[in-house]
């Protein structure tokens, strides 16, 4: 299995509580593991961010033999992959789920002015508190926040800090002196209509102004200017120099170079694989989950919890032989929260069909949903999802 966030791990212990003979090995550079969707709410103030991160060891299945290197190439021909030290494994099945990568270097002057002049993103655990200090301080003017032309983790988040950091406006008594601005490389607001209607009310009651079809490509920090170019046929040839007093950047993302430069890849440079079985197109013993894969759904943890028993039972299929009956319908759910106390459960599939899973109308603002993300989630990350329980 390559990758141990919540696909390669809550993959390794759902496979060992159905086979405990099987033989597993997880390939993982990282000393620590995040429970990423709590950023959102570090960014707005309410959440320790130092609970948000364990080490990558005491998640770890116990029967799984950890390896602590980087792939940097697949031979599926051979059914090999090659290390970052040189090593060669050799496998007979391969799970490839190493997450998604953020391309923070595709926006010219990023980097260098991350975490000051007013610029910040929740998509790092180093850079998530200093949303917060952003939104505290600010007194008015002008609040921007930026959502890509790619895929990225949680088509929500963009738009979920910018909820709360109006609603925190308006408590402190700043929203009115301040202008807040959502520019997007999206073409709507949210994907599916039952739930974008609600967002559409929010973004009026919290006065966003709001603009598709742009990209972000530029940022000079100490001068507060921030510069968006038009995409797509009507506004390709606009540009935009916006001045700002804080930013929230969320970055390009793809997947890892080291799987879109690979034969396994599609065109796009995900993990090409049938998106009901999550096998492989082409190579048989191959299987992709998660923010990797090339799955056309909304890349969140919820995805996850449905895609992994989907995969488990497929590749057991395959180990005996068997056909594979699993099929996966695109599940994916969005926690939008839309101000402190306040959030939409969105639940869909891959036609964008709400597929909820309380008995009440999940498109209306709810306290109960916001305390479920706030507590309830993180608890079960930790203590259900990734030993596979559910």
């Amino acid at each position: 299995i390559i990758g141990g966030g919540n696909a390669g791990i809550s993959t390794a212990s759902k496979l060992l509580r159905k086979n405990k003979s099987l033989d597993i090995t997880i390939i993982e550079p990282s000393e620590h593991h995040y429970y990423q969707p709590a950023w959102t709410l570090v960014g707005a103030g309410v959440f320790d961010i130092n609970k948000t991160k364990r080490t990558e060891a005491s998640v770890m299945p116990k029967k799984v033999k950890w390896i602590k290197q980087k792939v940097v190439s697949f031979q599926p021909s051979t059914n090999e992959v090659t290390l970052d030290n040189n090593e060669t494994l050799k496998y007979e099945y391969l799970i490839v789920a190493p997450g998604i990568q953020l391309n923070w270097n595709e926006i010219k002057g990023l980097q260098e002015t991350l975490g000051k002049n007013g610029v910040c993103s929740n998509y790092s655990f180093e850079q998530a508190p200093y949303t917060w200090e952003c939104i505290k301080n600010l007194k008015g003017g002008k609040a921007l926040f930026t959502n890509p032309n790619t895929p990225v983790k949680c088509g929500g988040a963009p738009h979920k800090i910018m909820w709360l950091a109006a609603d925190y406006f308006k408590k402190q008594n700043v929203f009115d002196n301040t202008e807040i601005q959502y520019w997007s490389g999206g073409t709507r607001l949210f994907g599916v209509d039952k739930y974008e209607k609600t967002l559409y009310k929010v973004a009026e009651r919290d006065k966003v102004q709001l603009n598709f079809f742009t990209k972000l490509v530029e940022i000079d920090g100490p001068n507060k200017k921030a510069k968006f170019v038009g995409i797509g046929e009507q506004n390709k040839d606009k540009v935009y120099d916006v001045e700002f007093d804080m930013i929230h950047v969320t970055p390009p993302q793809s997947a890892p170079d080291f799987v879109r430069n690979s034969s396994i890849a599609n065109e796009a440079g995900w993990v090409d694989v049938d998106k009901h079985t999550l096998q492989h197109l082409k190579y048989k013993n191959i299987f992709s989950l998660g923010d990797a894969s090339s799955l056309p759904t909304s890349r969140t943890g919820a995805a996850i919890r449905k895609q992994a028993p989907v995969l488990v039972k497929n590749l057991l299929a395959v180990m005996e032989g068997k056909e594979l009956n699993e099929k996966y319908n695109g599940y994916t759910s969005c926690p939008v929260v839309t101000g402190y106390g306040k959030l939409v459960l969105c639940e869909f599939d891959y036609n964008n069909q709400p597929t909820e899973t309380f008995p009440i109308d999940q498109s209306k603002e709810r306290w109960s949903m916001y305390q479920l993300k706030k507590k309830v989630l993180p608890w079960l990350y930790w203590n259900k999802i990734l030993p596979g329980k559910m």
